[in-house]
């Protein structure tokens, strides 16, 4: 293995990798790295989870110098906000030994803490299309003096349709700038891009060309569910052997959510993180799985690329993604760092011609999906279920105290007399009388007033109205007042 130190990379840096436990460079970083440090532009190809962001980041880092001026000197522009935040984290981690500031630029986060920082004098920017363009509209945020430009993910810019906002933002950079160029796939308009906006990049790849579309450390599974058995197979799977923090992908929001609150019903630890969230409460089910206090993530397709854990075991897609493009990047969150992991695809009756299409373009040879459902034996045997699982989570039930007969005290006391009073209202209430008549007891009558006998509601029968509107008709007072005729 070939670690960073011999790479050139300079010793704080190396020293702050070591101390996440990071020494050993991957394939990818072995040959972006001693090309980047330079300043040769390049195009990085590799699978998702393969460590492009040190890739790109490490040459970034130390071009800048160990105490560079204030002011935005480095752009890393990516798609989604969750990999704003991830590429943040891991930026921040190799400056953590420098005077280089770093600051996440992306929507949905108050404009102030991010302006605060860039007038602060941070020099590595790692920002979304939208907000970048925003704030430089707005004159906040200066990209005049970028000399270090990255794309990340390009792909994925592509299908959200920012190619128009990356044009717009070189525009804004030097024309005389180091630029990185980094993604898993390599479709027509991105190559476009990189030879308008790229000096003689090499293009390096970081896989075998023999090597299959699919990882080989993945296990891929792919079942025919019925919809309303989908949640009891999902339960059934999260209690496999050696299951760790798992990833549930769904097509809509509505349909996330149901989920979370169907496993959580069954007793599962899980988050969720969609588009109907608000961007802190994203932030906080992403921060809660990366550190293990949920082990559920139940996603739609807009967080994918910000999931980037590497003791991810489990993939599951609750429905089947749109395109085989799509199904690489839900996979890729699993068997990250060399590790081994399981992705399994549901696939309903309607959506077998998705699959078919998906089957032909990954050469997966699975033309027909297994008929499952969560009783099938197969299911057991090939996600090394325990036999007898059921889809809620057994937890030992809780020994209730018996409850002692406490003799009743003062207070259990009043609690019965209030309870009696309020009793003796309603029924004055239901007899016409009620707070009214106490109150009347209490001041002094005027001549002429009064109730029949002192009359509470246990004198009148609930009766008293009537007989208080005809005393008001006949002008006349007391018990006697003669009915109107």
């Amino acid at each position: 293995m070939t670690t960073f130190a011999d790479l050139g990379v300079d010793q704080d840096i190396v020293d702050a990798l070591a101390s996440k436990g990071i020494v050993d460079a991957f394939p990818i970083q072995e040959q972006t790295i001693p090309l980047g440090l330079p300043g040769q532009d390049i195009i990085g190809q590799a699978k998702t989870g393969t460590g492009k962001t040190f890739g790109f980041g490490i040459p970034v880092v130390q071009r800048l110098g160990l105490t560079p001026e204030p002011g935005v000197k480095a752009l890393i522009v990516v798609p989604t906000r969750e990999l704003a935040v991830q590429v943040y984290e891991d930026m921040d981690m190799l400056t953590q030994n420098r005077a280089t500031s770093v600051v996440a630029i992306y929507g949905g986060k108050a404009y102030e803490g991010q302006i605060d920082q860039l007038k602060a004098g941070a020099q590595i920017v790692v920002g979304t299309p939208g907000r970048l363009i925003d704030l430089s509209n707005q004159r906040l945020l200066d990209l005049s003096g970028a000399v270090e430009v990255v794309l990340d993910e390009a792909d994925k810019m592509l299908d959200l349709g920012f190619l128009a906002d990356i044009e717009k933002i070189f525009q804004k950079v030097p024309a005389v700038r180091h630029t990185q160029l980094f993604s898993a796939t390599m479709p027509g308009p991105i190559v476009a891009l990189a030879r308008r906006f790229m000096s003689n990049p090499i293009h390096m790849r970081a896989n075998d060309p023999d090597e299959g579309l699919t990882q080989a450390n993945i296990k891929h599974l792919v079942y025919r569910a019925h919809s309303l058995d989908k949640d009891e197979v999902i339960a059934r799977i999260l209690q496999a052997e050696g299951r760790g923090k798992t990833v549930i992908f769904t097509r809509t929001k509505r349909a996330a959510q149901k989920l979370v609150d169907e496993l959580g019903d069954r007793g599962f630890n899980a988050a969720a993180v969609h588009g109907d969230m608000s961007q802190e409460s994203r932030e906080r089910s992403m921060a809660a799985f990366k550190a293990g206090k949920r082990d559920v993530l139940i996603a739609t397709d807009v967080a994918a690329r910000g999931i980037d854990v590497n003791d991810v075991t489990h993939v599951i897609n609750h429905t089947i993604p749109d395109d085989e493009k799509t199904y690489l990047h839900r996979a890729g969150r699993t068997g990250r760092a060399g590790k081994t992991g399981i992705a399994v695809t549901f696939v309903d009756w309607d959506d077998l011609h998705k699959w078919a299409l998906i089957n032909r373009a990954l050469e997966f040879g699975q033309p027909e999906p297994v008929e499952t459902y969560s009783s099938s034996p197969h299911l057991y045997t090939d996600l090394d279920i325990p036999e007898g699982t059921k889809g809620r989570l057994v937890t030992a039930p809780k020994a209730q105290a018996p409850k002692a007969q406490a003799p009743k005290s003062a207070a259990s006391d009043d609690s019965d007399a209030t309870s009696e009073g309020a009793a003796r209202r309603r029924r004055r209430r239901r007899g016409g009388s009620g707070s009214g008549a106490e109150a009347q007891d209490a001041a002094p009558r005027p001549e002429g007033s009064g109730t029949h006998d002192g009359g509470g509601s246990e004198h009148h029968d609930g009766n008293a109205a009537p007989r208080r509107r005809r005393r008001r008709r006949s002008g006349g007072s007391g018990a006697n007042a003669a009915p109107v005729a």
